[in-house]
């Protein structure tokens, strides 16, 4: 009766463990925010006028800067601009995040430089939410995404 019940406990211990693995446990999303988007624009580069450019393989992206979507948030408006070069994020800047009173501007003084510390680093949008900086973080992801979209580089 006992390695009965010690094979049903096991049994049970496996498959709560496999939904743990299987079944996200965050949405990494805002509550209440607003989730319009407006659409992310690809910013064309100048080519120095001395040096030629030289042809690229068609796989291999050609350096862009993007202008992520536009996400409202909860607190304000986020977007982030990525410049890349041969396939690489070299730049990523929020060039509008919520500066709103002296509390959000303190947290996102800390929040914005990591965020873009963390897409340098990682070179994709699978960044971590800062502490404390939810929204910002969530409305930050989703703007890089979209700008990654749009460079290709999804």
């Amino acid at each position: 009766m006992s390695t009965g019940r010690n094979i049903a406990v096991a049994g049970a211990s496996a498959l709560i463990v496999g939904a743990l693995l299987v079944v996200p446990t965050s949405t990494n999303r805002a509550v209440g925010a607003d989730r319009t988007l407006v659409p992310a624009v690809i910013i064309p580069q100048a080519t120095p006028s001395a040096v030629p450019p030289s042809p690229t393989p068609a796989a291999d992206p050609t350096s862009m800067t993007v202008q992520g979507a536009t996400v409202n948030t909860r607190y304000g408006p986020v977007s982030v601009r990525v410049q890349t070069n041969n396939g690489r994020i070299v730049d990523a800047v929020a060039t509008t995040y919520p500066h709103g009173g002296g509390r959000t501007r303190e947290i996102n003084a800390r929040a914005i430089p990591a965020l873009e510390s963390e897409t340098l680093s990682l070179q994709s949008a699978h960044i971590d939410t800062i502490s404390g900086a939810t929204y910002t973080s969530e409305g930050y992801r989703r703007s890089l995404q979209s700008a990654l979209d749009a460079a290709h580089l999804g």
